[in-house]
C-alpha cells in the first residue's frame, strides 16, 4: 500500500480511538454533571488537567507559538467554554447515544465547511458517506421521537444541538492548529484557555463546588480528555478535516457502549438500525483508493 493511502487511513483509524477515549470522558462527565452540574465538571477538570499537560508542554516545546498559532489557540480556547457548557449540560438530561446523534450534525456541518473556509477539496465519496451517516442519524432520531423524554429532555435536545454547530467550526480550527502546532501544544492551550473561561464565568454564576463524591470520575475523565484531544490532533495533523469529519461518527458505536456499561441506557431498534446506516457512511467515506487530498508530511 502506498504512502498516499496508508497515512489517511492511518489517521482515520487514530480518530476513531480518540474518539472512543472521549466518549468514555463523556460517560464520566455526565457522572459528575448529574451530581454537580457541567460547570463543576469542566471548570474542575480543567483546572487538574492544565498542570499536566503544561509540565509536558515546557519540558517537550521548541518555540513559543507565534502571533497565528495563538491566534488560533486563542479562539479555540474561547470557543470550548460555550461548546463544552452546552453539551454536557444537555447530557445530564439525554441518553448518551441520544446525544450523540445529535451531535452529529456538527461533521456533516465540517465536511461541508471545509471547503469555503479551509479552500479543501471535499470529494463526492466523502458527500456520499456523510449523506448515508445523516440518514442513520434521522432514523434515530425518528425513533426518539417515539419516546416521552420529558420537557428536560427537549431543552437538553436543543442545548446539545447548539454545542454541535459550534463543534463543527472547532473541528476546521483544529485542523488549521494541527498543520502548525503539535498535539501537546493544543492540548495545553485549550485547557489552559478554556479553563479560564470556565472559572471567569463561574465568578459571575457562583464558584462550582470541587465533586468531593466523584473524584474518581473526575480523575478518569480528566485523563481520558487529554488521551483524547491529543489523539485528534495527532489525526488532523496526517489529514484532511473533511476526510476525517465522518469518523465521529464512531461516537455512537462508543455512545451506546459506555451508556450501556455506566448507566444501563439500552439502545432501541431504531438507534440500532441508524447505526448499521452510520457505519456504512463512514466506509464509504474511509475505504482505500487514490485520496482526492493533499496529505501533508508527518
Amino acid at each position: 500500500m502506498s504512502d498516499a493511502t496508508d497515512t489517511p487511513i492511518k489517521a482515520y483509524a487514530g480518530a476513531i480511538f480518540a474518539i472512543g477515549f472521549l466518549s468514555a470522558m463523556d460517560a464520566a462527565m455526565k457522572a459528575v454533571s448529574i451530581d454537580y452540574g457541567a460547570l463543576s465538571a469542566l471548570a474542575w477538570r480543567a483546572l487538574i488537567a492544565a498542570p499536566i499537560v503544561g509540565a509536558a508542554y515546557l519540558l517537550t516545546r521548541k518555540t513559543w507559538p507565534d502571533r497565528q498559532a495563538m491566534r488560533l489557540h486563542l479562539i479555540r480556547g474561547a470557543l470550548m467554554v460555550p461548546m463544552s457548557f452546552t453539551f454536557f449540560w444537555g447530557l445530564t438530561y439525554v441518553p448518551m447515544a441520544q446525544a450523540i446523534a445529535l451531535a452529529f450534525i456538527a461533521p456533516l456541518l465540517a465536511a461541508i465547511l471545509a471547503g469555503p473556509i479551509l479552500g479543501e477539496e471535499v470529494g463526492k465519496r466523502i458527500l456520499g458517506g456523510s449523506a448515508l451517516a445523516f440518514v442513520g442519524v434521522s432514523t434515530i432520531l425518528f425513533g426518539q421521537s417515539q419516546m416521552d423524554l420529558g420537557r428536560e429532555a427537549l431543552l437538553g435536545s436543543i442545548s446539545i444541538l447548539g454545542s454541535a454547530m459550534l463543534y463543527a467550526f472547532n473541528m476546521l480550527l483544529m485542523r488549521k492548529q494541527s498543520q502548525g502546532s503539535g498535539p501537546v501544544e493544543i492540548a495545553f492551550f485549550y485547557f489552559a484557555v478554556a479553563g479560564v473561561g470556565f472559572w471567569l464565568v463561574s465568578l459571575v454564576v457562583g464558584i462550582p463546588p470541587f465533586p468531593a463524591d466523584e473524584v474518581q470520575a473526575l480523575l478518569v475523565a480528566t485523563g481520558l480528555s487529554i488521551a483524547g484531544m491529543l489523539g485528534l490532533a495527532w489525526a488532523y495533523a496526517r489529514a484532511t478535516a473533511a476526510y476525517l469529519s465522518t469518523s465521529e461518527y464512531s461516537g455512537f458505536l462508543w455512545a451506546a457502549l459506555f451508556g450501556f456499561l455506566v448507566f444501563g441506557e439500552v439502545p432501541s431498534l431504531w438507534t440500532m438500525a441508524g447505526a448499521v446506516a452510520i457505519v456504512i457512511g463512514c466506509w464509504i467515506a474511509v475505504r482505500p483508493e487514490v485520496i482526492e487530498h493533499p496529505m501533508e508530511a508527518a
